[in-house]
């Protein structure tokens, strides 16, 4: 007679610092791990990556502090890494989050660039056994090569890096589970290619499978984003025959959850923190700084030198969706600087024809382009927003048809001829192809990591001539030349 052992896995992915829903995924998971768990079945809780988010002022005030007593609190056995904490922490913050967590972190292909090894803090594999039964677990991030590399760590291949190991613990475990921040398209690869895996745990796509795919003799699942929903797999083991005898999944909803009092309270105590951290003066104010969305407007003119000055460049170009609100008369904190500008990304050089930027510009005068919905890569405002320059002239006539209305551009009263390579300073999300797309057409010199824009405008503000140069005018009516 057979003797079946059940274990439970609950997932979650994607929460990217919602913390309100941590705390009903916090009443969620007690509930089935204190009823699973009374009856003898093993649970797991696991995170697979972008927990964190700096959007979220208590995550930046506190370099993720409070992500880290969350899922220490709601007893997270193994997590993996997102690119969010990769790409938005300094290694330094990351040694502080992670080297004394109470969970473990499992990466199989993130080391250190100048030793090809990971931290003590991460664990390239790892095997437990519970009821007799040994589980093995792995974990992979996307990889985004040059990117990382300027964060000091090397992120590998990862399909190639999980066969790697897989090989490595064949006969070592009875259940293989992969953490997998790579997103579905890649989990389906793996599935296909890789042979050995029992179970895949997705995020990154942000998708939700209500129930478990499967390919071939591997389940692939995955819990959507924001805490909105708990993953549970479940899966029958047969001691006597060893081997895995079924495997079920859901999603369980969040919505209708009890908030938790204990996670209600950390929260509240490490807002507490964080505001006081980002309660730093930067600067006063004599004037207010204004952004204007369909139009130039000193703040965003203030963005886009800041971009300039900071890389270094000759011009700069920035959208003004990037600013979420304007800048009153008076003291300026780093919390305020946060609230219009939190978006997680970085300054870049491109190098580009001048007929793109031509084209750029002409776009920013279509009033479907300026309110066009932009969601990713970093961005967290949410309409794309007309074009702010620094180091250029722009005489447009508003009154010609779509696409002619840009007269000339000089940069330093020099006409920028169409076919004119010129390095810009701009934002990365231009060259994955989000908002302006002419800009993913030009040639990436250099990312600048690990500064977001709300740093540049930060030490943009403490200039003695910031507010002098913001204030004039960078676009020009034909009319008025």
């Amino acid at each position: 007679m057979s003797v079946i052992q059940r274990f439970h896995l609950l997932h979650t992915n994607d929460i990217h610092s919602h913390l309100e829903q941590t705390s009903q995924v916090y009443t969620l998971v007690s509930r089935y791990r204190h009823e699973w768990e009374s009856n003898g079945e093993p649970v797991w809780m696991l995170d697979i990556g972008d927990h964190t988010d700096r959007e979220r002022m208590e995550t930046e005030g506190t370099d993720g502090q409070i992500n880290n007593r969350i899922l220490e609190a709601t007893q997270y056995d193994l997590i993996t890494l997102g690119n969010n904490e990769l790409l938005t922490f300094s290694k330094p913050q990351l040694n502080q989050l992670y080297q004394d967590a109470g969970y473990r972190v499992i990466s199989s292909n993130v080391v250190h660039k100048e030793t090809r090894q990971p931290p003590l803090w991460i664990h390239p594999r790892w095997i437990e056994e519970r009821g007799g039964v040994r589980f093995g677990f792995l974990g992979a991030t996307v990889p985004y090569p040059v990117v990382y590399d300027l964060m000091g760590w090397q992120v590998m291949e990862p399909i190639e890096a999980l066969e790697r190991q897989v090989k490595q613990l064949k006969g070592q475990v009875d259940v293989l589970i992969i953490l997998s921040h790579l997103g579905l398209p890649s989990d389906r690869m793996m599935a296909e290619k890789i042979e050995g895996i029992d179970l895949i745990l997705g995020a990154h796509t942000h998708h939700l499978l209500e129930v478990p795919e499967q390919i071939g003799d591997t389940w692939i699942a995955g819990a959507g984003k924001f805490g909105r929903y708990v993953g549970h797999i479940w899966i029958d083991y047969d001691q006597t025959k060893g081997q895995i005898e079924q495997v079920h999944g859901e999603c369980f909803p969040t919505a209708e959850e009890l908030p938790s009092s204990r996670i209600d309270e950390l929260i509240s105590e490490e807002r507490r923190r964080a505001k006081n951290v980002l309660s730093k003066r930067i600067t006063e104010l004599a004037i207010p700084l204004v952004v204007n969305y369909y139009e130039e407007s000193p703040l965003g003119n203030l963005l886009a030198d800041s971009l300039r000055q900071w890389t270094k460049a000759d011009i700069a170009i920035v959208n003004s969706g990037q600013l979420l609100g304007s800048l009153p008369m008076g003291p300026v904190t780093l919390e305020q600087l946060h609230q219009i500008c939190p978006h997680p990304i970085n300054p870049v050089l491109l190098r580009i024809q001048g007929r793109e930027i031509y084209h750029a510009l002409e776009d920013s005068c279509l009033q479907e382009i300026v309110e066009k919905e932009v969601y990713g890569f970093g961005f967290r405002g949410k309409n794309l927003g007309s074009l702010c320059v620094s180091g250029m002239t722009i005489v447009y006539d508003p009154e010609s048809k779509p696409r002619r209305k840009i007269c000339s551009v000089q940069i330093n009263g020099k006409h920028l001829a169409e076919d004119e390579e010129i390095i810009i300073a701009t934002v990365d999300m231009f060259t994955f192809g989000a908002g302006y797309s002419q800009f993913k057409k030009g040639q990436v010199i250099r990312y600048f990591l690990p500064e977001f824009l709300r740093d540049l405008l930060a030490w943009r503000l403490q200039q003695t001539n910031a507010i002098s140069q913001a204030v004039q005018n960078r676009w020009q009516t034909a009319k008025d030349v």
